[in-house]
Parts: C-alpha cells; structure tokens; sequence
C-alpha cells in the first residue's frame, strides 16, 4: 500500500533499504500467496488482468516497527486482506469517536 502522506513521518528515514531488504528476503514474491512482483493474474471478481506490486506490510500495523520479523512482503491482493479486520476496527473506532 502507498504511504499515506500523513503517515510519512512515521517511517525511517532508511524505509527503502528495508523494503528492498524484505523484498530479496521474499525473493521477489509474495510471502502469503507466493505470487511474483511486476507480474499479471487474473482479478478474481473482474476476470481482469490485475499488475502485481509488491508492498510491504506491518504485521502488527505499527509503522515505527521496522524489525524485519514485524515485516511482509505482500502483494495488493493479500495485503488488504490481513488489513482488512484492523481497517474495520479502526473504521468502528473512528465512528465512535465521532458520535462522543
């Protein structure tokens, strides 16, 4: 996922070698699915080409935690599902604290 410009400032100024890091780590492939990066499948619910890019994600959505074992090489697919119950959280919080 694209780094949120509000976000940006949570990540280490080195946050490009680490994603190059745990890209080779993956050897250039996602580590749930084992899809390759800057590659093509089939969209499951368009039956569309989909380009895959590679991005890295925070198990435990903590973007200051850069340790490599927090770390996932994930494709676009994979990625929003392992977000998808903490987006859900946060969406619920988020509402919550609006109504307060």
């Amino acid at each position: 996922m694209p780094i949120k410009p509000e976000n940006k400032a949570r990540y280490p100024k080195n946050w490009k070698q680490i994603r190059i890091s745990i890209l080779e780590r993956a050897n250039n492939c996602c580590e749930f699915c084992g899809v390759e990066n800057h590659t093509y499948r089939t969209n499951e619910f368009t039956g569309k080409l989909a380009y895959i890019v590679l991005t890295i994600a925070h198990l435990d959505h903590t973007p200051e935690h850069c340790d490599p074992d927090n770390l996932r090489a994930l494709c676009q697919r994979c990625h929003n599902r392992y977000d998808a119950e903490h987006r859900r959280k946060s969406k619920k919080q988020n509402n919550k604290n609006k109504d307060e």
